[in-house]
């Protein structure tokens, strides 16, 4: 009793706080044209993609259908796809609502999945796991594209059904708690009127005539809470909203007949007293086998609704016989559960596709019943003072229970406000700490930089950074904090199979939840939270480069029922994000340099790379008062070969030349490709005469070397090449690349295949 009175005062205030938003109106546009099918189950490419995603708008195959459900010529069959253009329009967060599918779904946009709700199996099957509503995330640009849907039924009904429309976000939630709303606070009436009809029983002789009204109420009552669209809001479990609606909805029958019974106890009605027994025995076979797995839920509904309608004829039959022997307020019952069953017959209808779709005011049926029972309750509650001062009692326990529950409310807005204060710190810090990342040249300093920082961020919870290595296969522990230091190393090792990270030396603290059974970006474990950094890659995609582990303090969690943490970890995760963001745009940035700096042809640094190098060295020269050599290097007789061969066995040329020199020179030396045949070569720390020691070298090796271009033997080509050195050369270090390069015109001007040095030097 005092559990039902407590749930009651919570749905009567969330009600209260819903009121405003029961005017609200969602924009939004329905997809009522366009809509095409397809039986069976498309074969799917090694990439994993469905080929009939691949269709073009006038493939064969597809046929158009007015609304994506029951398409004709079903035949048994347990597979279908439906897919649509999805239209233009003005959206800032555009979402796909559908009312409900049957029974289990896949959503393709370009090729790739992006919304799943059930589980496929390889032949494509799966089990039912509830009627949700959806919400499906549309990608950027999807005017004008199609939407594909993957459905799988072995219900009596295939592919979508009620509605579907696009929306903002913001404006799904509006629209569901607008569409929900006159069922939840008529559920929460009925949950009253069942309260009220078991006090009855307690209270008054009749006891198993209220016992079935409360039975009766409660059952109507869960029905409408359970099938309402904004009981996912309340607990996003579907699959559990609809066992209680399939048991509330199958012991209607139940409850009505057993209130019969005892109605008409003096003329023997034994055909009622089987009606209820045998609902009763399906409500447990139903459910039993249902949560066995036996079968799925969803094929327990089209024979019940067999069995309701032979059910409700013989309640008719039984009691048009009888109706006069009742009493006025048995009556008024009687013909308020007719008109509910009307609306329950129609709701029938609907579902088995008899009429078209439309929302069935079921729940006013059960509202009028209900204020048929609140009707004839106040009226036995008049007349007994017993139960008055009883029910006195426990009103002023609700009061009391009400008032306890808004200082409860205040103390929490109080700790809410405290929580505002600290999350407007780590905004601030967060902030600081994009600024710093805002400077680091690469990912490798960023992470650094991180490692450091991130203490600061999660203060005052513990907490561990970790940062991918061995090219994705492991994960490196970069700091920790408030262990004490006696936090034990464990590695991460990447799932090939799933993507995602899996323990081999894991702490006793973990072990109870691995990590290996994450399923989302943010995962609870055993009192840690688990928080992946995503980071974008123009050549990878997607990389998570970082794990942040953050324990839960106990009296964190505690507190508030676990609020102050909910909004801690909420914040800190939308910070995570913002740091992926920031990094994906260093990733980005050093990617696009290294495209910016590098020939394509020969893999080599370009002119650009060269200019901004040569003007760094020459000042690194000076100030550290080190020589500086450079080369420049030309292929002889280029032109020639080109003319001769071709430009593909010029550019194989190129890149012969290309490996030669990365071969002869240091790791600390520059070798650029200067543009058309002509290379340079930057030596940091070099003088005048190491630097002709490798020209020589080079020239040699050049000289063994023959040019391949596929199977045939082009023969070897030589070079000519221009040494310049400071200080031998010039006081100057800016005047290096002239001197190299008159040089090398001296070198080609004596004949080529030789080294030439600057004016100073003696010529080989």
């Amino acid at each position: 009793m005092r559990f039902v009175s407590l749930y009651l005062t919570r749905l009567t205030v969330l009600m209260v706080c819903l009121l405003p938003l029961g005017a609200a109106s969602a924009a939004s546009q329905t997809l009522s044209e366009g809509w095409e099918y397809r039986w069976g189950d498309s074969p799917f490419r090694n990439d994993g993609t469905p080929a009939w995603t691949l269709d073009g708008p006038g493939e064969d195959g597809w046929r158009s259908i007015g609304f994506p459900s029951n398409p004709p010529n079903r035949d048994g069959r347990e597979h279908v796809w439906f897919r649509v253009m999805l239209p233009d329009g003005e959206w800032q967060e555009p979402v796909l609502y559908i009312f409900s599918v049957d029974l289990i779904v896949q959503v393709y946009f370009d090729g790739q999945k992006i919304y799943q709700y059930g589980t496929f199996d390889e032949q494509g099957r799966g089990r039912f796991e509830g009627w949700p509503w959806h919400e499906i995330s549309l990608p950027d640009g999807f005017e004008g594209k199609y939407l594909y849907f993957r459905v799988f039924s072995d219900y009596t009904d295939i592919g979508l059904w009620g509605e579907v429309s696009i929306m903002n976000r913001p404006d799904l939630v509006l629209f569901v708690l607008e569409n929900s709303l006159e069922a939840l606070v008529i559920a929460a009436i009925s949950m009253l009127i069942g309260l009220l009809a078991l006090i009855f029983a307690v209270l008054q002789a009749k006891k198993k005539s209220f016992a079935s009204l409360a039975l009766f109420a409660f059952s109507s009552g869960t029905m409408l809470l359970a099938e309402s669209q904004a009981s996912q809001l309340l607990w996003d479990v579907p699959l559990v909203w609809d066992y209680l609606a399939a048991a509330s909805y199958y012991l209607l029958p139940v409850a009505m007949a057993m209130l019969l019974e005892q109605w008409l106890a003096d003329h023997r009605p034994r055909m009622i007293n089987l009606v209820w027994k045998v609902h009763l025995a399906y409500v447990v076979a139903a459910i039993g086998l249902s949560l066995s797995g036996a079968i799925n839920l969803s094929s327990t509904f089209p024979p019940f609704d067999a069995l309701f309608l032979v059910s409700l004829v013989t309640i008719t039959v039984a009691v048009i016989y009888r109706f006069r022997h009742l009493l006025l307020e048995q009556r008024i019952i009687l013909l308020a559960y007719a008109i509910f069953s009307v609306f329950l017959v129609v709701d029938m209808a609907v579902a088995h596709g008899l009429l078209p779709w439309g929302r069935v005011p079921v729940s006013w049926g059960a509202l009028l019943f209900a204020l048929a029972v609140v009707v004839i309750s106040l009226w036995h509650y008049a007349r007994t003072q017993q139960a008055l001062y009883r029910l006195t009692l426990s009103l002023e326990q609700q009061v009391a229970e009400r008032t306890e529950k808004a200082e409860t409310l205040a103390r929490r807005e109080q700790a809410r406000v405290r929580l505002l204060t600290f999350e407007n710190e780590k905004k601030q810090i967060l902030n600081d700490i994009i600024a710093g990342l805002q400077d680091c040249l690469g990912l490798s300093q960023a992470f650094d930089y991180l490692a450091r920082v991130m203490l600061d961020l999660c203060s005052p919870v513990s907490g561990a950074f970790y940062l991918r290595r061995d090219e994705g296969k492991t994960y490196e522990r970069l700091n920790h904090w408030g262990y004490g230091g006696n936090m034990p190393e464990f590695a991460l090792i990447l799932d090939t199979s799933g993507g995602l990270p899996s323990p081999t030396e894991v702490p006793s603290r973990y072990r109870e939840t691995p990590l290996d059974s994450v399923t989302s970006q943010d995962q609870v474990l055993e009192g840690t939270v688990c928080f992946w950094i995503t980071v974008q890659s123009a050549s990878e995609g997607a990389l998570v480069m970082g794990l942040l582990l953050v324990e839960i303090p106990e009296n964190f969690s505690a507190q508030d029922n676990g609020y102050g943490a909910a909004r801690l970890f909420h914040a800190l995760d939308q910070g995570l994000q913002r740091i992926g963001i920031t990094l994906s745009s260093i990733r980005l940035h050093e990617e696009l340099q290294k495209y910016s700096y590098e020939d394509v042809l020969t893999g080599l640094n370009n002119r650009r790379y060269f200019d901004q190098l040569l003007k760094h060295e020459r000042a690194g020269a000076v100030r550290n008062q080190v020589p500086l050599a450079l080369l420049i290097v030309d292929i002889d007789h280029f032109k020639l070969f080109n003319d001769t061969h071709g430009h593909e066995a010029g550019d194989s040329a190129l890149k012969t030349v290309a490996g030669v020199l990365l071969q002869q020179f240091r790791d600390s030396d520059v070798v650029c490709r200067y543009g058309g045949e002509e290379f340079v070569v930057i030596m940091p720390g070099a003088n005048l005469s190491a630097a002709r020691e490798k020209a020589e070298n080079l020239c040699r090796a050049i000289r063994t070397v023959h040019i391949y271009h596929g199977d045939q033997d082009l023969g070897g080509v030589t070079l000519s090449v221009g040494v310049a050195g400071w200080p031998e050369c010039s006081n100057d270090p800016d005047a290096l690349l002239g001197l190299a390069d008159r040089a090398l015109y001296r070198a080609k001007e004596g004949g080529r295949d030789r080294i030439e040095g600057c004016s100073t030097c003696t010529p080989p």
